[in-house]
């Protein structure tokens, strides 16, 4: 496990976050199609918290993409490095999963983030900014639809709907269940909506969400639990 401090320079105010996305976000690439599902490694990232101790886990946990079988994992603990501001969240988490990334021995690939991309008020969620950083081809899956609207999409497996924020498609609404609650797919950078959504029923084979969201869950939690605890 690796320790991270908060780095030199970190924006330390709502309106230094603000100008530090405003930067980044002109850097979002939209035009690339994204590697094909089912092909070389799939990393999922997530982050758990604890602000009593103010104690921050992330993991990433590298898959096969066409067995879904775990490659490789890597997780990292921090101090939080951000105050909790709805839609500066990147900001609590990217240290320690850019830490957690760096860990890893091999690729990580297509990197899914449990959270958003584009599908965000100032267009430039965690998928995004992580995306932009790294360079690496990213996508969000979230759990609700945030501040955007959607129609339910039909209840077969595969089904979309657009996520809306006024006229503009921002992500969609998918499902990866038959019958079963849709997750919320936007662009992060460097891959289309259309292949980001592909590769979420690609790593939906059983659960509604992706097999790369629910291990790096697991292991973060775990991360968390023993940087805590000591077990």
């Amino acid at each position: 496990m690796t320790t991270v401090s908060v780095p030199a320079g970190w924006p330390a105010t709502e309106a230094e976050a603000r100008a530090v996305q405003d930067e980044l976000r002109a850097r979002v690439v939209l035009r690339e199609a994204g590697p094909p599902p089912g092909t070389g490694h799939v990393t999922g990232v997530d982050v758990a918290y604890d602000d009593e101790r103010d104690v921050v886990a992330a993991a990433a946990v590298v898959l096969d993409a066409a067995s879904l079988a775990v490659v490789a994992e890597a997780t990292a603990v921090g101090r939080i490095s951000f105050p909790y501001v709805p839609g500066l969240l990147a900001f609590r988490e990217i240290p320690t999963v850019l830490a957690a990334l760096d860990a890893l021995p091999c690729a990580p690939g297509l990197v899914v983030c449990d959270g958003y991309g584009l599908a965000h008020p100032r267009r430039f969620g965690l998928a995004s900014h992580l995306g932009v950083l790294t360079g690496l081809p990213t996508i969000g899956v979230a759990k609700n639809p945030f501040t955007f609207t959607y129609t339910d999409p039909a209840d077969a497996r595969g089904s979309a709907a657009p996520l809306l924020a006024d006229d503009e498609e921002v992500g969609r609404a998918l499902r990866t269940r038959a019958g079963v609650k849709p997750v919320f797919v936007s662009v992060g950078h460097r891959v289309s909506l259309d292949n980001a959504c592909a590769h979420v029923l690609a790593l939906a084979p059983r659960f509604r969400l992706p097999e790369s969201t629910r291990r790096a869950d697991a292991l973060c939690r775990g991360a968390l639990r023993e940087a805590t605890t000591g077990h």
